[in-house]
C-alpha cells in the first residue's frame, strides 16, 4: 500500500486528488495539509468527500511518514516545500509548474523567482505519462504538465515526432474557471465571468516556454514557434485546445490524401492507449467531465490544406489530479489506470 500525503487537499486539484486517492485500492492517504482549514476535519469543508478521508484532520504540514507527497500549492511555493522531501528521499509529484521547466533561466523569467533547487530541474521528469513511461517510472520528482500544455503536446506529439509539421504552430485554448484556482479574485468573481469570453496572456502565458520546451523535445532539431492564446469560458470545468500548422512542404500530394494519412497516424500513435482517445468529430469539453481522459481529433482543412486537431479534457483530472495519479501508478509499479477507470458524466 503506497502511503500518500497531500499537500494543500483545499485547493481544487488536491480536493480532487483526496476523491481519487479516497477509491484507490493500493493508495492509503494518511496526512492532508492546508494552512486557511488546518485544525479542521476534511469533511468539514468538503463535505461530499466520504471514508476515512473525509475523518482526517487538516494540518499545516505533513504529519505522518509517506511514500510519495503530492503538491498543489501554487508555484513558487510549492517548490520550497517539496525540496526537503526530495533531499529525505521521498517521491514528489509536484501539480505546480516549479519542476517543469529544466533551465533556472527561464523559470525566473517566467515565474520572476529563482528556483531554491536547480540541480532537481535538470533531473525531474515532465510527467506527461503516455510521452515518457521510462522516466516517469526511475523519477523521484515528477513535473506534473500544466492544463493547457496537456492538450497541446498530445495533440502535437504525432506529427512533431514524424517531422510532418513546420515549426509556425497556434494554439488556441480555451478553459473554465477552476483553472484559476479556489483563491478569490476579480478575474474569476461571477458577475465579470458569466455570460463573458476573453482572452488573456496575450503578452505571453507561462504555460508557452513549457509547451515549447516539451515540443523540442519529440524530435531534434526542432525548434517550435508556437502562439499559445488561453481564453476565459464561463463554465467550472474543461479545456478545449485548437490547434492549427502547415505540413512541411511535400509532405502529401494534397489535402485529402493528409486527411486520411493524418487520422491513421495518431490512430497508430496513441493505439492501446487507455486515456488518449483518437475520436471522430471535434470532442466537447462535456465528454471529458470528471474523468482522466483527453479527446483528440485531428483533421486536415480541404480549402488550406493545413492541420487542425482540437483537444478536449478535464482541467483538474488529466489536466491535474488525475494526470498525477496515472504518474504514482507508474512510479511505484502499480497498473496505470489504477483508481482512474471512471466514465465521464454526461451531460
Amino acid at each position: 500500500m503506497v502511503k500518500v500525503g497531500i499537500i494543500n487537499v483545499t485547493g481544487y486539484a488536491g480536493v480532487e486528488l483526496a476523491r481519487f486517492l479516497s477509491r484507490h485500492p493500493d493508495a492509503e492517504i494518511v496526512s492532508v495539509t492546508g494552512r486557511s482549514a488546518a485544525g479542521q476535519k476534511v469533511s468539514d469543508v468538503f463535505p461530499h468527500l466520504a471514508g476515512e478521508v473525509a475523518d482526517m484532520t487538516i494540518t499545516p504540514e505533513v504529519t505522518e511518514s509517506v511514500d510519495v507527497v503530492f503538491s498543489a500549492l501554487p508555484q513558487v511555493e510549492s517548490a520550497k516545500v517539496c525540496v526537503p522531501f526530495v533531499r529525505n528521499g521521498t517521491k514528489v509529484i509536484d501539480i505546480s509548474a516549479d519542476f517543469r521547466l529544466h533551465d533556472p533561466a527561464v523559470y525566473q523569467q517566467w515565474y520572476k523567482a529563482e528556483h531554491p533547487a536547480p540541480d532537481l530541474l535538470e533531473t525531474s521528469v515532465y510527467g506527461l505519462t503516455e510521452l515518457d513511461r521510462e522516466g516517469i517510472a526511475g523519477a523521484d520528482v515528477v513535473a506534473n504538465p500544466g492544463c493547457y500544455p496537456t492538450g497541446a503536446i498530445l495533440g502535437l506529439a504525432p506529427v512533431v515526432k514524424a517531422g510532418l509539421v513546420k515549426d509556425q504552430i497556434i494554439v488556441d485554448a480555451k478553459s473554465g474557471v477552476s483553472g484559476a484556482g479556489r483563491g478569490l479574485s476579480l478575474g474569476t468573481h461571477f458577475s465579470e465571468v458569466n455570460e463573458n469570453v476573453y482572452a488573456y496572456g496575450i503578452d505571453g502565458h507561462r504555460h508557452l516556454p513549457e509547451i515549447t520546451q516539451e515540443l523540442a523535445r519529440q524530435r531534434d532539431g526542432f525548434d517550435p514557434k508556437v502562439i499559445f492564446l488561453p481564453h476565459l469560458i464561463p463554465m467550472t470545468r474543461g479545456i478545449l485546445d485548437s490547434i492549427y500548422c502547415d505540413f512541411v512542404d511535400g509532405a502529401f500530394s494534397g489535402p485529402e490524401q493528409a486527411g486520411k494519412a493524418i487520422k491513421e497516424l495518431y490512430r497508430d500513435f496513441y493505439k492501446g492507449e487507455r486515456f488518449v482517445k483518437v475520436v471522430n468529430a471535434s470532442p466537447q469539453t462535456k465528454q471529458t467531465w470528471g474523468n482522466n481522459d483527453c479527446l483528440i481529433y485531428p483533421t486536415v482543412d480541404k480549402r488550406t490544406g493545413r492541420l487542425m486537431v482540437f483537444c478536449a479534457l478535464d482541467n483538474l483530472v488529466k489536466g491535474a489530479a488525475g494526470q498525477a495519479i496515472q504518474n504514482m501508478n507508474l512510479m511505484f509499479g502499480l497498473p496505470e489506470a489504477e483508481g482512474l477507470d471512471f466514465i465521464a458524466i454526461y451531460p
